[in-house]
């Protein structure tokens, strides 16, 4: 006689952060509470955009409609704030994507990382 698996609870989750990462080859999309609970990921590869598309501003848009629609689904959430980070081309179209999906949006944040000096520079070549 097999044990039956413990039924899960899924909590009531109200607003949440969405954390956009776009890079040159894909774009990542995770929704958190607003403790940094990861509720869920989906990226444009996981949704079956293979190689050069993956990059597309359409792939990143249907990653975070996905990612929206199944957070509003399963856990309830109506308002969230976004972090955008990179340098990708769907940084745009997945802001887009999250509003199409009938979530709130309350903040855009960029919170991309700039070099403030570089790296250090190798030594000079003894002639």
């Amino acid at each position: 006689m097999k044990n039956k698996p413990a039924k899960k609870n899924i909590r009531a989750v109200a607003s949440g952060i969405v954390s956009v990462n776009a890079s040159f080859n894909n774009t990542i999309v995770t929704i958190t509470d607003p403790q940094g609970n990861v509720l869920v990921t989906a990226s444009s590869g996981s949704c079956g955009f293979k190689g050069s598309r993956k990059s597309t501003p359409y792939a990143a848009q249907i990653a975070a409609e996905t990612a929206c629609k199944k957070v509003v689904t399963v856990y309830g959430m109506k308002t969230v704030s976004v972090r955008v980070k990179g340098v990708g081309s769907g940084r745009e179209s997945a802001l887009r994507g999250v509003h199409n999906s009938g979530l709130n949006v309350t903040i855009i944040l960029d919170i991309t990382s700039l070099p403030h000096n570089g790296c250090r520079r190798r030594k000079n070549r003894r002639v």
